[in-house]
């Protein structure tokens, strides 16, 4: 969950945890390479090829890609800036933002350190410039859109200047100081070994204070400096505190609370109980609308057994119940709410493994294009990790008699 909130992170369809998806893609291939068909010929399906896939955001924003595409062309900082000015106070748009934005930047500076350096020259240097490209979460996402124009990754020779150059111009832009504090997660994150990590995680919080001071109604940097604080390990009385300020000015942020399940997890400093309760109470507290009823799809995900040999885990009551709850929140969510594409992504894992595959593909349908969440920033190569389960999804529907000519349509 860690590389949840995000927009900044990593897959590959390999490990003990997705067993029985490896298998039944197996079985679908010695059936009649259906998987392989797919996965291979995108264009058939209006599918955008795995090469072109997005790491960088969760689901389809055009106003953010344009931003942040002419931004990484010309690193000039000032069209995310306005982008964001002109956000305001859509507190979930504007979380999901500030990830993105603070991603890209992590995966821009990440690429810049691994490409060569010029022979004239070294590559430019910039302080805590190692990240891991993040989603998620949490990562901390939205349109249909199942066109192959998308965005392309940044020039090997951008380092995210931009970033650093807004941070120096703009001292007093809450947006700013909130991008950058997320940047600092994101690379604390991805450098897990670092014996830095700890001070990075609270030059972030520091940081996330200073954006608090600048804009103090608005709860994105407390829910950063939730991150943060998740990652530093802080105690259940500060990480508490620090979740009733962000429920005071956003009580029903699903961003949020993807952000804080986490630390209630067996993984985290508490419990599978613990963490099934934080999300079966806020499911049950949500009003109309809201996708807090999806919350309990990721408190599973988040508990799954790491070697899972039974097949019908996935046909199981929790499971169901779980799955469940996301459609709903799905088909009562606005239309294009910013955050939906991560339930998005993760419902359609689910309903792979369930071997749902009508349903999956309406998933599909809905993200294609974009994998910057989980489960696929869990591993080592998301766009690959998404292009499977994808490929099961399409040959799954076409072994129960669908096609590319009549998919099911997007709810």
């Amino acid at each position: 969950m860690e590389a949840l909130l995000f927009l900044i992170a990593t897959a590959a369809v390999i490990g003990l945890l997705i067993v029985p998806a490896v298998r039944r893609r197996r079985e679908l291939r010695d059936s009649g390479g259906l998987a392989v068909r797919a996965a291979g010929d995108p264009d058939r399906y209006g599918l955008v090829p795995p090469e072109r896939l997005d790491v960088r955001l969760p689901g389809p924003d055009r106003e953010l890609i344009e931003a942040l595409e002419e931004t990484q062309r010309t690193q000039d900082w000032r069209p995310v800036a306005r982008l964001l000015a002109l956000t305001g106070d859509e507190w979930e748009l504007r979380w999901q933002r500030v990830q993105s934005l603070a991603g890209a930047a992590a995966v821009e500076l990440a690429r810049s350190r691994t490409a060569p350096a010029p022979a004239q020259e070294p590559a430019p240097g910039a302080a805590r410039e190692a990240a891991q490209e993040p989603a998620q979460e949490d990562a901390p996402a939205r349109a249909h859109s199942l066109s192959k124009d998308r965005p392309q990754a940044p020039a090997p020779s951008a380092d995210a200047r931009w970033l650093r150059d807004w941070r120096t111009s703009s001292p007093r832009d809450a947006g700013c100081a909130q991008v950058y504090a997320q940047f600092l997660v994101w690379q604390a994150l991805g450098d897990t070994g670092s014996a830095d990590r700890r001070i990075i995680l609270e030059e972030a919080r520091e940081i996330a204070r200073e954006a608090i001071r600048l804009a103090p109604a608005d709860p994105t940097a407390y829910i950063t400096e939730l991150f943060a604080a998740r990652a530093l390990g802080v105690r259940r009385p500060e990480f508490e505190a620090l979740w009733e300020e962000v429920r005071r000015r956003a009580p029903h942020h699903m961003g949020a609370h993807l952000v804080a399940l986490p630390y209630w997890s067996a993984r985290g400093h508490g419990s599978k109980e613990d963490a099934y309760a934080f999300a079966q109470r806020a499911a049950g507290e949500a009003p109309e609308g809201s996708l807090l009823p999806a919350l309990p799809l990721f408190a599973v995900y988040d508990h799954l057994p790491e070697a899972n040999m039974v097949r019908g885990l996935y046909q199981s009551a929790v499971v169901e119940q779980a799955i469940a709850g996301a459609l709903y929140a799905l088909h009562h969510a606005p239309a294009g709410h910013p955050v939906a594409p991560h339930v998005r992504h993760l419902l359609l894992c689910f309903l792979v493994r369930a071997e749902r595959y009508a349903e999956a593909v309406e998933q599909v349908r809905a993200v294609d294009g974009y994998v910057g969440a989980l489960p696929w920033v869990d591993g080592g190569d998301p766009a690959a990790e998404y292009a499977a389960y994808r490929a099961l999804a399409v040959a799954g529907y076409e072994s129960l008699g669908g096609g590319a000519a009549h998919t099911p349509p997007e709810r």
